[in-house]
């Protein structure tokens, strides 16, 4: 058997293992840094800021895919074991399973000792709305649709580039998705410089949207969730375009779990409002984030054997 066939198993037992580490050069970092220092000189002035954006996302996402190629091809070089081992790093860094799982669960830890507080702080550390005077239900919304939307573009989508393209592929990704998160949002300063960005991360998480839709509801199936409802919310999302990438992610979350998510968002203050999705059946309980996490889990084990199903022939 080849040994790249034992590449993306292996970085996924990594991360199921690690996590994801929090190292100074984390790949992510890098380009984060890279973003901020090219944002500031492209992003001033009066230039024309779509025309701009754009550029950032060319040179942001060249740059890493040539540094990842650059990398595997000086590993090739010296050994092929070398290249293997890379392969392997550098698709284990691009994945957040494990990661995913503790920071929610820090939330959910939180709640269930009483302490509100450390939970809003916890829970702003992975998502980017407000937390500041949350109440419970409020915080419970935000981690299981932040679960939600990051087995899609957290562990699906990089699998899926993986399995596509290897490493180079599912680093182009993850510097489009980091990209989003930084420019992409709706803000003053990057209403128009971010277009470009946004844009290009809908596009790319288009189809892992539809399949994390999928993979939710056979993992609400799996553990004993109501899966028919699961795949009754996500497939209202699951024909439509890809700005609704994240909400069909959460419908079909939404839907396994029994409860509503949506509503108003504070974001530096100001609200954004987001439809409701799900059936009302049940308040929202601290369980469900554990629960979101499990089947987050699962999703990702389904993922990772469609890949070799599919693409290891």
């Amino acid at each position: 058997m080849s040994y790249e066939l034992l590449i993306i198993p292996l970085a996924y037992l990594l991360d199921l293992v690690f996590g994801d580490p929090e190292w100074h050069w984390h790949p992510v970092r890098l380009i984060g840094r890279l973003i901020e220092k090219l944002e500031n000189k492209l992003n001033s002035g009066r230039v024309n800021k779509k025309f701009c954006g754009a550029i950032l996302v060319i040179l942001v996402v060249g740059a890493t895919a040539f540094c990842v190629w650059g990398a595997l091809r000086l590993a090739k070089f010296i050994h092929p074991f070398f290249y293997y081992g890379a392969s392997v790093l550098f698709i284990y860094f691009s994945l957040s399973i494990k990661s995913l799982a503790v920071e929610a669960g820090r939330v959910y830890k939180d709640l269930k000792s009483g302490d509100i507080q450390k939970a809003r702080d916890n829970l702003s550390m992975i998502v980017g709305r407000d937390t500041k005077g949350l109440d419970e239900p409020e915080i419970i919304r935000a981690s299981v649709e932040t679960v939600a939307e990051s087995t899609m573009d957290g562990i699906v989508a990089p699998l899926f580039y993986a399995f596509l393209g290897g490493p180079g592929l599912v680093w182009a990704y993850k510097a489009i998705n980091t990209l989003d998160s930084m420019v992409g949002y709706r803000s003053e300063r990057f209403i128009e410089f971010g277009r470009a960005s946004a844009l290009l991360d809908e596009a790319m998480n288009f189809i892992p949207a539809k399949i994390t839709c999928f993979l939710i509801g056979i993992s609400s199936l799996c553990y004993g969730k109501d899966w028919l409802n699961s795949f009754k919310w996500g497939f209202k999302y699951i024909f439509q375009g890809p700005k609704v990438n994240s909400d069909a992610a959460e419908a079909a979350m939404a839907g396994g779990l029994k409860i509503r998510l949506g509503g108003v968002n504070f974001y530096n203050s100001a609200p954004a409002y987001k439809p409701f999705i799900g059936d009302d059946f049940q308040p929202l309980a601290i369980e469900h984030i554990q629960e979101s996490i499990r089947i987050a889990y699962i999703s990702s084990a389904l993922m990772l054997i469609s890949g070799i199903t599919v693409f290891y022939k």
